[in-house]
């Protein structure tokens, strides 16, 4: 079958983006053709993802299904899924922060949401969490840019500037900022003892305590693979406390979000920069999937900076700073996350500045569905 879809390159990731209107017949964008459709057109059964549009990476199989919406208030919905690499199946339990950015840009150039002069708001709701958030896309002159020069952390690539908040992001999946009723849990890891604080803010998380476990948080991300194993056993062990899912279910890796923190130190990113202690606040390195995130997501990067206003949190125990803006030093460099209206420790309005670019129109042919 002929498929339509859009590339778009979202901060540090890369996103399919699906328009609802113009799935073929026979794919509802709830059911669970959709899947079939994705795992095909991915090739996501085939490790490399040689026979499909998937990256093979966590932040390049990356799939949404976007449409306008017709709540009061919000111009876009979007389905988000995680396309698998080596399995064929989507994970649907999560948000993408990166790819709302994707979309912003795409609905604009879409016509979805009207340019109004130099700045375009465009309000999204994530389907998968009922998340919502704002982004405002560069359209300065009025019109719709296909290239900018906004650069963010993992890619000297420019690109068109867009800033994204997070609205109300505190217990969007489990209704409380600190889902096992606790700012500090002990879990085990590798067979050491070591605390950690779990969240609900973006999405679910559980960041644990770098020293606890003899690391600094500045480890490079081979050194982060050593840890895989490990940290995926931690996430299960703090999805059942947190409520994300039930003794004998299969394990899920797309929530929580699971990664370690540390105090600042020197080090270098991926692409060679020399980041110094004093250029951010805290250290963090997160998976993503069952990989090593080569930045950090930024429904991570919200949790994070949650984390960090939380008194006795491994976050505020680590950071440098108490202020509403925190900058975390992650594998690619340096991002900062701005907190406004806080409301005792919760903001409700979480800010990253980010960037989008809209890197080809497809149409792809994709394989009869087969069962997912």
């Amino acid at each position: 079958m002929h498929v339509p879809a859009t590339l778009v390159r979202g901060g540090t990731s890369k996103c399919w983006l699906f328009d609802r209107s113009a799935l073929p017949t026979g794919v509802d964008a709830t059911a669970r053709e959709l899947e079939g459709l994705l795992v095909n057109a991915y090739g996501a059964a085939d490790p490399v993802q040689l026979d499909g549009i998937g990256g093979a990476t966590p932040t390049t199989s990356k799939a949404a299904v976007v449409g306008a919406s017709d709540a009061p208030g919000i111009d876009v919905d979007y389905l988000f899924g995680q396309v698998g690499i080596g399995v064929g199946r989507v994970e649907w339990g999560s948000n993408c922060g990166n790819c709302a950015t994707a979309i912003a840009l795409w609905a604009v150039a879409r016509g979805l949401v009207p340019v109004t002069g130099d700045l375009t708001r465009v309000v999204l709701r994530n389907t998968n969490t009922g998340a919502v958030l704002e982004a405002e896309v560069d359209t300065t002159g009025g019109h719709v840019h296909e290239f900018g020069t906004r650069t963010v952390p993992g890619t000297r690539a420019g690109g068109v500037a867009v800033g994204l908040t997070f609205v109300d992001p505190v217990g969007r999946t489990t209704g409380s900022v600190t889902p096992t009723g606790r700012v500090l849990d002990g879990f085990t890891f590798a067979g050491l003892p070591v605390e950690a604080t779990a969240v609900d803010a973006g999405a679910p998380v559980v960041l644990l305590d770098a020293a606890g476990i003899g690391r600094t948080g500045v480890e490079t991300l081979a050194e982060v693979r050593d840890l895989v194993d490990p940290l995926r056993a931690v996430r299960h062990a703090a999805a059942l406390r947190m409520g994300l899912s039930n003794p004998g279910d299969v394990p899920d890796d797309a929530v929580p979000k699971v990664g370690i923190v540390g105090k600042p130190a020197a080090y270098r990113t991926s692409l060679g920069d020399d980041i110094a202690a004093d250029d951010y606040d805290v250290s963090v390195r997160m998976l993503s999937m069952n990989a090593p995130h080569p930045a950090i997501g930024l429904t991570s990067a919200v949790g994070v900076a949650v984390a960090a206003m939380l008194d006795g949190s491994v976050v505020r125990r680590a950071s440098a700073t108490t202020g509403a803006t925190l900058r975390i030093g992650t594998p690619a460099g340096v991002i900062a996350v701005a907190c406004s209206d806080v409301r005792g420790a919760q903001p409700l309005r979480v800010t990253v500045e980010r960037a989008a670019r809209i890197l080809c129109e497809a149409d792809l042919l994709v394989p009869d569905l087969l069962p997912a």
